[in-house]
């Protein structure tokens, strides 16, 4: 195989989503009182609801396309963006030139799990909102070009009840995964230890769709120094993912529910060995401990490896142990628009950490599509034919693509002279 023979494709990516999202979907007694993107005070945009700024920064480090010297968590306005963070004919195009055949792209204004929608007061209004917001992306964003887009949705977090009644109605309009806090109770909503997510997670079995946890929704159950640098908010998240793995294995979700996948998005991978070390350890040397099994002749490791598809961005240490995480559990990232994103370089990312952990051909098919488009059983080739599927042929179609890395002032300037990002 060659770098240009792999197939892409990311299951975890985002989007910036554009001011006029809600006007198709919104039935119009409601529209004046849907999200709004306004500049404030300071000239930054941000999203409005309810008459409170959004709890997700406007934009959130999508910094894709900017010089690393002026990455940041917050971008200012919408017209300092790539086009492609926010509108879809631009991120296919953006996809092309990264040779990354499909992508499941995470919300940002709604948060990576509706908390946008559950911090406001008027729920009635909330619910209409959230509604709007997964009909937009499967139906605009996803819809726009079938084949390239793995849709996911998010559900309220206020009533497990009309969770349940979300995933059913996302699941009849084709979405695959609904994404959802790593660690609710780090937010004083019920812990998956509970039982109180139970209906939902039945739902999400019988419609065969995903629970997809991104991480960064379980800081508070992190204590850091009041000193800690801001290098804490990116590298410690994926280690929290840790504490999400403990609470669905040892709790009783993954005895409760059998055929229950989950994806840790953008967890990682380097941490899995040790840790199912750890838990095999401790179950076979704990045996005073009453209440846990596994099922006959299992441990812990075997169920995590049954539930689990474990993402990454970039990880050689991980890939050089990837025979002792599991070849089927093990799925590529590129994280597009945000500081971590590999684009436009994915492949040669990619490939460079394959060579280094001596993976085979086999191997390499697996991390960058077959075991993520087998767990969330989506067909790949369904709209685009195998052999247009590859790096290669995806960036041939992509030869005019600029990928000049341009200040946020030069983007500004480019975009609002052609009316892009103004509203």
């Amino acid at each position: 195989m060659r770098m240009d023979d792999m197939i892409l494709v990311s299951i975890d990516d985002h989007m910036i989503e554009p001011p006029d999202m809600y006007k198709n979907h919104v039935p119009k007694k409601w529209l004046d009182q849907a999200p709004k993107v306004v500049r404030n005070e300071q000239g930054a945009d941000e999203w409005m609801f309810q008459g409170e700024s959004t709890s997700t920064p406007f934009g959130m480090a999508a910094t894709v396309g900017w010089p690393r010297e002026e990455w940041g968590f917050n971008p200012g306005t919408m017209s300092e963006l790539r086009p492609a963070c926010f509108d879809v004919h631009e991120r296919v195009r953006d996809m092309n030139a990264n040779g990354v055949l499909a992508s499941m792209c995470f919300p940002t204004m709604a948060g990576f799990n509706a908390r946008t929608f559950n911090e406001a007061p008027n729920k009635e209004l909330s619910l209409v909102m959230l509604q709007a917001y997964n009909d937009w992306h499967i139906d605009e964003w996803c819809g726009a070009y079938p084949g390239r887009f793995i849709p996911l949705g998010v559900v309220p977090l206020w009533d497990v009840d009309l969770a349940v009644a979300e995933v059913h109605r996302i699941a009849k309009k084709g979405c695959r995964s609904i994404s959802f806090l790593e660690a609710p109770h780090a937010f004083g909503l019920p812990s998956f230890l509970s039982g109180h997510w139970d209906p939902m997670l039945k739902a999400l079995v019988e419609e065969n769709m995903i629970l997809s946890l991104h991480i960064g929704a379980a800081w508070s159950l992190i204590t850091l120094a009041p000193e800690a640098p801001v290098d804490h908010l990116i590298v410690v998240p994926s280690q929290a993912t840790m504490l999400t793995a403990q609470d669905l294995l040892f709790g009783p979700t993954l005895r409760r529910f059998p055929d229950l996948k989950v994806a840790l998005s953008e967890g990682g991978i380097g941490w899995i060995p040790f840790y199912l070390d750890r838990v095999d350890r401790h179950y076979q040397n704990q045996s005073w401990i009453e209440g846990q099994s596994f099922g006959e002749g299992k441990l812990p490791s075997d169920v995590f490896r049954e539930h689990i598809l474990a993402c990454y961005i970039t990880d050689p240490s991980g890939l050089k142990a990837r025979n002792d995480i599991g070849m089927d559990i093990i799925a590529w990232e590129c994280d597009y628009p945000h500081t971590d994103t590999t684009w436009p370089e994915s492949p040669e990312y990619a490939w460079k950490e394959f060579q280094g952990a001596g993976c085979s051909d086999e191997d390499i098919h697996k991390i960058t599509w077959q075991n993520a488009t087998r767990f969330f059983d989506w067909d790949p080739f369904a709209h685009t034919p195998k052999e247009k599927a590859t790096v290669g042929a995806l960036r041939a179609l992509a030869t005019d693509v600029d990928v000049t890395r341009m200040s946020r002032a030069e983007w500004r300037k480019r975009n609002e002279a052609a009316g892009i990002g103004t509203f």
